[in-house]
């Protein structure tokens, strides 16, 4: 059943679902960690992938960049396609000097400035934190591959090129670890929608060292967190 956003055939996706910014990067996922994966949607080249991992089904699709555009494919996805559990995998830009590049980051919680998540919560503040089974079974992957993750929260921002005043200050004050743009509304929509969703995201660049990456690399090097989240989703219970 196509919706206005995504022309995939009713059973087209799997339960389970990783969420890139990119998606050239859902390709490359599909093409380099799915077995038998399979192009399902490309409406607006935002393309999406549905495979196997180690015998659970996954699906990869892009969602673009910000959460207006991320909650559109969310929401069709769990509501039109049946789609219970995403897994952003991400890139961010790191706050915290704890931090360092190409390390990953397993979001517990998402703070915003965007007004998305008050208009669904009546003008109030609503918290987003990640599905805790989730959470645990990515934490849980990450020490097995030996892979270094950090924990804790992400600040998602509306404005890339923000305007605002001593956030880089603000967001160390309060702890965030990163900055990225979509973790907040994935998890406010899948509380509302009932289903479970985790950020995971890796430093593509550093706003307090000044370190950056290519293009290149952002789409097709950060290997460690996509084999995280497979990892994660393929050690859940059916």
């Amino acid at each position: 059943m196509a919706t206005p956003h995504i022309s995939a055939p009713e059973g087209a996706f799997a339960e389970s679902i990783l969420l890139p910014g990119d998606p050239l990067r859902a390709r490359y996922i599909a093409e380099n960690f799915l077995e038998d994966a399979v192009e399902v949607t490309s409406v607006r080249n935002m393309l999406g992938f549905t495979g196997s991992y180690r015998g659970t089904p996954v699906s990869a699709m892009g969602t673009g960049m910000g959460i207006p555009s991320a909650a559109i494919y969310i929401t069709e996805l769990i509501r039109f396609y049946g789609v219970k559990r995403l897994v952003r995998v991400g890139t961010c830009g790191g706050i915290s000097p704890d931090v360092k590049m190409r390390e990953a980051i397993l979001a517990i919680g998402a703070c915003t400035d965007s007004t998305t998540n008050r208009r669904r919560y009546n003008g109030w503040d609503y918290a987003p934190t990640a599905d805790f089974g989730l959470l645990r079974a990515a934490a849980d992957a990450a020490d097995r591959l030996g892979i270094k993750t950090h924990m804790g929260n992400l600040h998602s921002s509306d404005l890339f090129y923000s305007g605002y005043e001593n956030t880089l200050e603000i967001w160390q004050r309060m702890g965030i670890l990163a900055v990225e743009m979509e973790a907040a509304g994935l998890y406010t929509i899948a509380a509302e929608e009932r289903a479970a969703a985790l950020a995971i995201a890796t430093v593509s660049d550093h706003l307090v060292t000044g370190e950056v990456s290519s293009s290149e690399e952002r789409e097709g090097t950060f290997d460690g967190m996509v084999r995280i989240a497979l990892e994660a989703l393929h050690s859940l219970p059916e």
